[in-house]
């Protein structure tokens, strides 16, 4: 079976992206310079939804009801709603709805931690779940109050079993964050689409590009794993 538009003799046209060329170097760290805004969206939007998916899930813990419907709704809602939907609306239907206008990178930063915070809330739910009751029974016993017994006593044995959880939702979002190219955000992606606009070298720009999400992605993944060996 054929496919239309491919070729064996293709022509492989290294130089674009090569050290030993001036015009390679300069896109090679046209590229490279991506990788600061993609770090950058991820460790802003990972921090925030950090905050917001602990004050999240807060109401989850708690035996009113309401508060719990309140939890249940935000995570469902959230957790249903597609990354790059999100980043479209926050910055096309914001200035609309609310006169609101964002610039491309905090708009993506703002939806990536919205969408984030959801899986972080049930990531501190559990977390939270699996600490022994003994536990809360001994910090009532104390007399602490819930946010005293959630600050001194809970969330410190339960951030423990929720490094692992968290340190892969951070690699997720690493690769979630070449969705603010379609913005205009300058992280990986959307520079390898501008060079590949002016160079005409797809297969050479992408497989850099693949290279370069593969190496931070490995470094991120290694790390995690680090973090989770005092857990076991």
């Amino acid at each position: 079976m054929l496919l239309t538009g491919c070729s064996s003799d293709y022509q492989w046209g290294w130089y674009v992206v090569s050290p030993f060329t001036e015009s390679g170097l300069i896109n090679l760290k046209f590229l490279a310079m991506g990788a600061v805004y993609t770090l950058g969206i991820s460790l802003l939007a990972f921090s925030i939804a950090m905050v917001a998916g602990l004050l999240i899930a807060l109401p989850g813990l708690s035996s009113y009801k309401p508060l719990q419907y309140l939890n249940r709704t935000y995570v469902e809602v959230f957790r249903s709603i597609p990354v790059l939907v999100m980043i479209l609306w926050i910055y096309y239907g914001l200035p609309l709805v609310a006169g609101i206008e964002l610039s491309a990178f905090a708009a993506a930063v703002i939806a990536l931690a919205i969408c984030e915070s959801a899986f972080h809330a049930e990531i501190f739910r559990g977390g939270v779940n699996a600490i022994d009751r003994g536990q809360f029974e001994a910090a009532e016993a104390l007399g602490l109050k819930y946010l005293q017994k959630m600050r001194f006593v809970i969330l410190p044995q339960a951030i423990r079993r929720m490094i692992p959880p968290l340190a892969n939702q951070f690699v997720y979002m690493l690769k979630m964050s070449s969705l603010a190219s379609v913005v205009g955000v300058q992280e990986l992606t959307r520079r390898a689409n501008e060079l590949q606009i002016s160079e005409y070298r797809a297969m050479e720009i992408y497989s850099v590009l693949v290279v370069e999400y593969l190496v931070i992605v490995l470094i991120f993944s290694w790390l995690a794993r680090k973090l989770e060996k005092p857990v076991k």
